[in-house]
């Protein structure tokens, strides 16, 4: 297997933890396009958005995802909002094995809150309505979200992504005999 793997999914849904564990298990490099991102501007995701805008930051956003060779062996940890972002999705599609992490809001306010990090510009942990601007968004994006190669709800680990990509390999070989 040579092929890209496209991590999506909403923020704290373990994109990059799994994401990073899977690179490691497949002998894949691992990029998480955040920080890709926050290296190539000099700074941090909540400061492009304060300071330039979510605009802006979409932009830089699709320029840096489409840099993305295919088959080039990476395990890549896109942003929440990325596949939902133009036709970002469809250049994840064609350029790889998109794999949905489908973890619900009111678990992302768990993981969000225990985190203690408060580093993400469209939420806010102080928020008493945390859970229903993650569930706002959940909802405006799970159409976009749905149409990835393997979805996988609620907890998991690496290697039972590990397992499903190698099921999901094995039926696309057999579809084409």
């Amino acid at each position: 297997m040579t092929t890209n793997i496209f991590m999506i999914g909403m923020p704290s849904s373990g994109k990059s933890t799994l994401g990073r564990q899977l690179a490691k298990e497949l002998n894949y490099e691992f990029i998480d396009l955040d920080k890709k991102i926050e290296l190539a501007e000099g700074r941090k995701i909540s400061e492009i958005f304060n300071l330039e805008g979510e605009e802006y930051f979409r932009k830089i956003e699709t320029e840096h995802l489409k840099r993305i060779e295919p088959n080039s062996r990476l395990v890549i940890a896109t942003g929440g909002g990325t596949p939902c972002n133009g036709n970002n999705m469809d250049f994840i599609k064609e350029n790889g094995i998109s794999v949905f992490l489908d973890v619900k809001p009111k678990k992302l306010e768990e993981r969000m809150r225990n985190s203690k990090k408060n580093n993400r510009p469209l939420y806010n942990l102080e928020s008493e309505l945390l859970v229903d601007t993650l569930t706002k968004t959940y909802e405006d994006r799970i159409e976009t979200y749905k149409r990835a190669d393997i979805v996988i709800e609620g907890d998991t680990d690496a290697n039972t992504i590990l397992w499903i990509l190698d099921a999901h390999f094995s039926k696309a070989v057999k579809d084409v005999i």
